[in-house]
């Protein structure tokens, strides 16, 4: 083993010790572990209602999935946003960095520490997450796909605590600098794409043509229609609609959308996604359809075919998927610059000796 990597381990043990002996550490592990056990009970028993079908299983591993990302996101920031700066208020940064641990390795030690945290909460989830797939219905690429985006998306949060406790000077702001961030992603990222497809909205014309019910003599049974099929003339309606399709790619940034895009999506016979990955990836896919201006509703023309239905035909959710992209490992890329700008920001404003300090900063 080489000099660093040992040095590094040593730092890695040293922070998880400071963090785990503590009890509060303890208590919401075992919260986590409730709260994740109490949304499993839950939701198993509601499959009744969703037709308790085996297959159902991979809508609650899925659910699961999304409270365990909840859970972490909420946690971890308060885990990783003092790292640094806390350890610099309490006068053990400095008594670090006079040792021949270096700067990277003081904080890359810092974001593992914090990192492996993050995972017990995660760990703690697991007996609820193997109940489902022990039950059937949960296939294994989408519990690969899932877990690694999970465990990579809470080393983002973690590293981007880490990162801000370091540029940031006082703990609580880099505490809650690091929930604005993740806030931001989360839900920022819904409301840029809610108001940017509102901004940006184009006048779309409708015409429908209908069939003329007063004339035609009498009416088939098995249709519905007259016997002789007369054509309305053709109404158009001009009205605006929101331009998703212009800001689509914002979502792509939500670390709720990378994992259900990243997740395979299984459908049903009737082509309509199984579990909630599948429910949330079709919205997105959904916003990337260029709009109709232009639509035509011809249902007259389509009962001279000899299908009325078919003027009211549309995609399923399988067919749009068909013919649109994923976008998961765009936002996973920006998610981990980010994190790599915050831990670069992070060693460069704690390397010593500093050429200046923010005011108020402890030195040893």
């Amino acid at each position: 083993m080489s000099p660093s990597i040992g040095v590094l381990g040593t730092l890695v043990l040293l922070e998880l010790r400071q963090r785990i002996r503590s009890v509060a550490w303890l208590v919401l592990v075992i919260v986590v572990f409730v709260l994740v056990g109490i949304v499993t009970a839950l939701l198993w028993a509601s499959l009744d209602a969703f037709g308790g079908n085996v297959e159902q299983t991979a809508g609650v591993y899925s659910t699961i999935i999304f409270f365990v990302l909840l859970v972490g996101t909420l946690v971890t920031p308060a885990v990783s946003g003092g790292a640094i700066n806390g350890d610099r208020d309490a006068g053990t940064l400095a008594t670090t960095q006079v040792t021949l641990a270096t700067t990277g390795q003081i904080v890359l030690a810092k974001f593992l520490a914090a990192w492996t945290v993050a995972l017990t909460f995660l760990a703690a989830s697991l007996p609820a997450m193997l109940f489902t797939v022990l039950a059937g219905g949960v296939r294994l690429d989408t519990l690969a796909a899932s877990l690694g985006v999970l465990v990579l998306e809470l080393g983002v949060v973690a590293a981007v605590g880490v990162g801000l406790s370091g540029v940031i000077a006082r703990p609580l702001f880099s505490v809650v600098t690091t929930y604005l961030v993740v806030a931001a992603l989360s839900i920022g990222t819904l409301i840029a794409f809610t108001l940017g497809g509102l901004a940006f909205q184009t006048e779309r014309t409708q015409t429908y043509i209908g069939i003329d019910f007063s004339v035609g003599g009498e009416f088939d049974p098995v249709t519905g229609l007259p016997e002789e099929i007369v054509c309305l003339e053709p109404e158009t309606y001009s009205y605006p609609v929101p331009r998703f399709d212009l800001v689509w790619g914002i979502l792509a940034a939500n670390p709720y959308i990378v994992l259900a895009d990243a997740a395979p999506t299984t459908f049903t016979r009737d082509g309509y996604p199984e579990d909630l990955f599948g429910q949330i990836a079709l919205g997105v896919r959904s916003a990337q359809l260029p709009i109709d201006f232009d639509e035509v509703i011809d249902e007259c023309g389509a009962a001279l075919a000899g299908d009325p239905n078919s003027a009211y035909e549309f995609e399923t959710p399988q067919e749009i998927f068909d013919r649109t992209v994923p976008s998961w490992f765009v936002g996973l890329a920006i998610h981990l610059v980010l994190a790599i700008a915050a831990l670069a920001a992070a060693v460069a404003r704690t390397r010593t000796p500093a050429g200046r300090l923010p005011t108020g900063s402890r030195v040893a």
